[in-house]
């Protein structure tokens, strides 16, 4: 097989199953906190502790930030949680869009590397950001051979002038189309509850290992998983059983 037609493949396969990307994440990263901190290789002083995580997790909202402007001013039918293939009914050009390609993974990278630094390890942060980059530019390929195919001059004439993944400032757009809340809150809850549950879980690792749980319940990690995951029953709930979240389109 070609190349070319190997590269789509792939990202095709990749797409479908992307959501197994965080877990794996997770998982490792997780290992990683560990034995880092069994080992005395993290930070030990409470309060720069608290403050590196405070770094992390700015880099989490900085990436659901450019989630939230990507979904909120897409244009309809487009930018979303699609499964199992690809879905656009026009190209997005403006906004964000004419800054950057795919906003959409630059927010998801950002997501995921505030969690790849929790784990304190210059390693394990490298090795994330090259398994993102080789994993996600197959998807990226796979993408882009989507929309050239259907959209053709339309999508090939407004690629040329749009970095691909690194935004450029200098060519910005207003969005096109207003922007809707609701489409945001049905779209990014999930990214919302899962920075505060990791946040959480890296906490409770370090408290295992200290042993140390008095003071769980004053932790701002537990309350941000708490009112974190209220936001999204209330919003799960809205969109399942009545109608406040209904959009015209998606």
């Amino acid at each position: 097989m070609p190349l070319q037609e190997e590269f789509e493949n792939q990202g095709n396969v990749l797409f479908r199953y992307r959501g197994t990307l965080p877990i794996i994440i997770v998982v490792i990263g997780l290992i990683v906190f560990y034995y880092g901190e069994s080992l005395g290789f993290n930070i030990e002083d409470p309060l720069y502790g608290l403050v590196y995580e405070l770094i992390c997790l700015v880099v989490c909202f900085l990436g659901l930030f450019v989630r939230i402007f990507t979904v909120g001013y897409a244009a309809p039918n487009t930018s979303g949680r699609n499964k199992y293939s690809q879905v656009a009914e026009e190209v997005n050009t403006s906004g964000i869009y004419s800054l950057v390609r795919h906003p959409l993974y630059v927010g998801n990278f950002l997501m995921w590397l505030g969690p790849a630094m929790l784990t304190q390890n210059l390693w394990f942060t490298v090795a994330f950001v090259l398994f993102f980059w080789v994993y996600y530019e197959r998807i990226m390929y796979a993408e882009e051979q989507f929309l050239r195919k259907k959209f053709g001059e339309a999508y090939t004439s407004w690629a040329q002038g749009v970095p691909a993944f690194v935004p450029s400032f200098k060519n910005y757009k207003k969005p096109r189309y207003a922007f809707r809340w609701t489409k945001v809150l049905k779209s990014e809850k999930n990214g919302f509850l899962a920075i505060f549950l990791l946040f959480f879980l890296f906490d409770l690792v370090e408290r295992f290992l200290a042993d140390s749980w008095e003071s769980l319940t004053s932790d701002i990690w537990f309350y941000g998983f708490i009112v974190s995951g209220v936001i999204y029953l209330v919003i799960k709930i809205l969109k399942d059983y009545t109608s406040v979240l209904v959009t015209k389109n998606s």
